[in-house]
């Protein structure tokens, strides 16, 4: 008995060194095909008349029914780029949804800016506005997100085109978030932008609403609109931040006196309430910020998004705000 248990210990220490070996090996090559999220090209995702590129993040392991953010960027920059910068692809991960990013090709406009300003991009079933739509749809169906739960933001031209998408497709969106951008239908054509852009286009509430109104047959509800903008913005006038709330408070039917007012990083922020006392329209003023989105790097509480081109750190994340103002969080 003693000889058998020992011819058993030797087997043992032999095979032991072995199973360790594949042990090893197994974990090493698990590891190596373990793959984290990462924003990615959709080559095909429907129909596309407005000649955009997709791009999209999804987090690892989202569950279904969860919400959606498009977000497009400003002129010169990318999707990935703005994506990340701007904190949306960390807050996707931190909160749970996914991210549409549209980007728009040099061969659309030499400067990569969304043609806000087209009546044939900004026109409900035309243009980019259907590109980004199909964006949105190829998204839902691909993660099953919540269409009741989706959102749109966009800084600059992106900020215009957000304008656009609310006005013509108020149907698909809950709320959207315009940064440095201007109000749906101040340009349809190239030659009016400038004006709408460095002066303003200075019409009546009702006359904004009725331009919402027009783009598409829907009758409500509306989407909430958050409009962030910087007091020294040279390239978009500070001016379109009061038109855009002539815009949507009109079309919330109430009026463009603030019901509330406080700070947001010691920046001014103002509310406006419909006539049922809920938040419909909401403004955050960034004191002597220039052209750019909000962001404020870091860690901590409300912080997130790095400093670039456009991107100015000014302690304050306008996409965690947003955020939290939808309900994300």
């Amino acid at each position: 008995m003693a000889s058998v248990r020992r011819r058993r210990l030797r087997r043992i220490r032999i095979l032991l060194p072995l199973l360790a070996a594949v042990f090893l090996a197994a974990s090493t090559t698990a590891g190596a095909t373990t793959t984290s999220a990462a924003v990615v090209e959709v080559p095909y995702f429907g129909t596309n008349p407005g000649n955009l590129r997709m791009f999209q993040y999804v987090p690892d392991g989202l569950a279904e029914g969860r919400p959606v953010v498009v977000a497009l960027h400003g002129c010169t920059q990318n999707a990935t780029g703005y994506g990340s910068a701007a904190g949306w692809i960390e807050l996707a991960d931190m909160w749970r949804f996914s991210v549409v990013l549209p980007e728009q090709r040099s061969t659309n406009n030499a400067n990569n800016c969304f043609n806000w300003f087209a009546s044939s991009d900004t026109t409900r079933g035309k243009g980019e506005v259907v590109s980004v739509i199909s964006m949105l749809d190829h998204t839902l169906a691909a993660t099953r997100g919540d269409a009741s739960r989706v959102y749109v933001t966009g800084l600059s031209a992106g900020g215009g085109m957000t304008s656009a998408l609310l006005a013509t497709y108020p149907d698909r969106f809950v709320g959207g978030g315009v940064v440095a951008g201007l109000p749906y239908r101040c340009a349809s054509a190239l030659y009016e932008a400038y004006t709408c852009m460095y002066v303003g286009k200075n019409l009546s509430p009702s006359a904004w609403g009725d331009l919402v109104r027009a783009a598409s047959s829907h009758e409500g509800p509306w989407p909430t609109v958050s409009i962030w903008h910087g007091t020294a913005d040279s390239t978009v006038s500070v001016a379109n931040q009061r038109e855009l709330v002539e815009q949507w408070t009109n079309v919330h039917g109430t009026d463009a006196t603030a019901d509330h007012t406080d700070t947001v990083g010691g920046h001014p922020r103002a509310v406006y309430e419909d006539t049922e006392g809920r938040p419909v329209v909401q403004t955050v003023t960034l004191t002597g910020m220039g052209h750019g989105q909000p962001v404020d790097p870091g860690t901590g509480e409300g912080q997130c998004g790095r400093a670039a081109p456009y991107l100015l750190d000014v302690d304050v994340c306008a996409a965690w705000h947003l955020g939290r103002w939808w309900g994300l969080d």
